[in-house]
């Protein structure tokens, strides 16, 4: 299977790699600050089941078995190689050809400097290519993360769904928050 290596100016998304393993299973340990932006109202792993997580991926990697189109890919700094998040995609009615699009940059010490944008654009326009029965890419967060909020609005995801007080962080009610982009849009921002 050929490899996946999509490039930016800083940053570049591709496939899982055996040296990403250790990195990876250091931001998945519970405690870290993207854990409480990144759907915290879902439980997360716990300590105990990340070397099963991370043997998965291990194994995955030995065989070379990764979904194409991919479900996810890691974001890793264009100098260094180094993982820094990653980005996924979900189906919300595959029936229906509605797909989400996620992101995750680990290190807080990276956020607010346009590596996440630089990623979702590059992430954004590999689905519309991977998916051409597609017509839009949906964007799910939570009132009490604003980064998300600014990313989706700077990439040109409109804010089409607001369901209030849906989700409950830590004891305090928060709206849930639906963006898109419909692929003419994305297109009319990223010329080809």
């Amino acid at each position: 299977m050929e490899s996946i290596i999509l490039s930016g100016e800083r940053v570049r998304l591709r496939d899982w790699i055996l040296t990403d393993l250790e990195a990876f299973a250091h931001w998945q340990q519970p405690g870290h600050r993207w854990q409480e932006l990144d759907g915290p109202y879902y439980p997360g792993p716990k300590a105990d089941d990340i070397s099963g997580i991370v043997e998965r991926i291990k194994t995955r990697i030995e065989s070379g078995n990764f979904s194409t189109p991919r479900q996810n890919l890691i974001i890793a700094l264009k100098e260094s190689n180094q993982l820094i998040g990653q980005v996924s995609r979900y189906w919300i009615s595959e029936e229906t050809n509605w797909l989400a699009a996620g992101i995750s940059i680990y290190d807080p010490a990276l956020w607010g400097q346009g590596y996440g944008a630089e990623a979702l654009s590059l992430w954004t326009g590999y689905l519309f290519a991977a998916f051409p029965q597609i017509v839009r890419l949906d964007l799910q967060t939570w009132s009490g993360n604003p980064g998300m909020m600014k990313l989706a609005t700077k990439l040109g995801y409109q804010l089409e769904g607001r369901f209030r007080q849906a989700r409950i962080v830590r004891g305090e009610y928060f709206d849930a928050l639906g963006y898109g982009i419909l692929r003419e849009e994305w297109e009319a921002r990223s010329p080809k």
